[in-house]
């Protein structure tokens, strides 16, 4: 089995290092821009398997010329490049597993044309979005009746320092759009849209965590899916207090806006100068990070009030050397290629991960998931 990992960052390197392990896949390919980046991704993978390219992913067709003869890859790339990889993957004929699940509906119209090309397009398929999808569709069906799901997730720094108490892990650019962006959500089994960064929720999670607060984003694809199956339903993003109220401040005063002003005769957005000013004030005290996770799902059950609740607490990964953050992103990848390169997933089309990994491959993938350190405690909860 041959698979390419697209793109060779923190995520994509990890990708491929956990690709490595799997005694099923024979080749992985190492594909980036930089060489660099690949050189380093080799050193880190160690392994015979894996061997790199360096070339153009800029169009359909630079990334559809490196799928060629694949069995699946898997995309680690930034949000534009996402919709640009799935066409090249149905170009190229090569099943694709992608870390980004903006541009739903999109990827969705894209739906008849990968039947048509007998691949899989898996799109979202991270830890949010990705786990906590399959997590909600799966408490969505143990129950007979679902009323509300709600999926909240956030890295945040083992170490946090002031003044916004927050190290950007992956691209500060994904960071602040994910402040910026509206947020879809299910209201009455409705789609609704609300502003960004509303719904502030103070939470606490087990040490080393402790208090938090949670803002509503974006719910991709979950919301178009399973709005038909529970009556409200929100993704929610965590930080350590007082960071959303310092990012909401910039917001209203305009420095998060995306329209061009000049300055000084030079043509900058508001967007790009805050990127640079805030870039140093999110570095860190140190790489380590804390992923958090917390799945509810509340309806009847046998005629009881049930909640279903899924918690994760993951640390920075001493052992791999990797933050928890990468680890937690590109694991639930690396195992949904395998599985479609073992044929444990048969479909085609584009059909995200909260439509795969539920009813009976829901427990063998947290059993995968379990194996590699993603660790997930479950509780069921009659609520009188």
């Amino acid at each position: 089995m041959h698979i390419i990992v697209l793109g060779t960052g923190m995520i994509g390197t990890t990708v491929v290092s956990e690709l490595a392990k799997f005694t099923e896949i024979d080749l992985i390919t190492a594909v980036d821009v930089r060489q660099e980046s690949v050189d380093k991704c080799l050193e880190v993978s160690n392994s015979p398997k894996v061997v790199g390219r360096v070339t153009s992913l800029e169009t359909i067709e630079d990334i559809a010329e490196v799928l060629k003869g694949a069995d699946v890859a898997v995309a680690c790339l930034p949000h534009s490049l996402s919709l640009v990889a799935i066409k090249a993957a149905i170009e190229s004929g090569c099943h694709l597993v992608d870390l980004v699940g903006s541009l739903f509906k999109e990827k969705v119209e894209l739906m008849e044309a990968a039947k048509n090309a007998g691949v899989i397009i898996v799109p979202g398929c991270g830890v949010a979005p990705g786990i906590t999808n399959f997590l909600a569709a799966q408490g969505i069906e143990m129950l007979d009746e679902a009323e509300e799901a709600i999926m909240t997730c956030g890295g945040i720094p083992r170490h946090p320092v002031p003044p916004l108490w927050y190290q950007v892990v992956f691209r500060l650019e994904s960071v602040l759009g994910l402040y910026t962006k509206p947020a879809i959500a299910v209201e009455h089994g409705q789609l609704i849209e609300l502003a960004p960064l509303s719904g502030l929720e103070k939470m606490t999670f087990p040490q080393p965590v402790g208090n938090c607060e949670a803002v509503i984003t974006d719910a991709h694809s979950t919301a178009y899916i399973l709005k038909d199956k529970v009556k409200n339903l929100y993704e929610k993003t965590v930080r350590y207090p007082g960071h959303w109220g310092k990012m909401n401040v910039l917001g209203e005063l305009g420095f998060l806006d995306n329209t061009p002003i000049k300055v000084a005769g030079v043509t900058i957005t508001p967007r790009a100068f805050a990127e640079q000013v805030l870039a140093p004030k999110m570095i860190g005290a140190s790489h380590e990070d804390v992923t958090v996770l917390r799945v509810e799902v509340s309806g009847t059950k046998d005629g009881k009030s049930t909640k279903l609740t899924w918690e994760m607490v993951d640390l920075y990964d001493h052992e791999r050397n990797i933050t928890s953050m990468a680890k937690t992103t590109a694991i639930p990848a690396a195992i949904m290629a395998k599985w479609i390169a073992n044929k444990k997933i048969r479909e085609t089309g584009v059909v995200p991960i909260e439509i795969l990994i539920i009813n009976e491959r829901f427990q063998p993938f947290m059993d995968e998931l379990f194996n590699l350190g993603i660790q997930i405690e479950f509780s069921e909860e009659i609520i009188f």
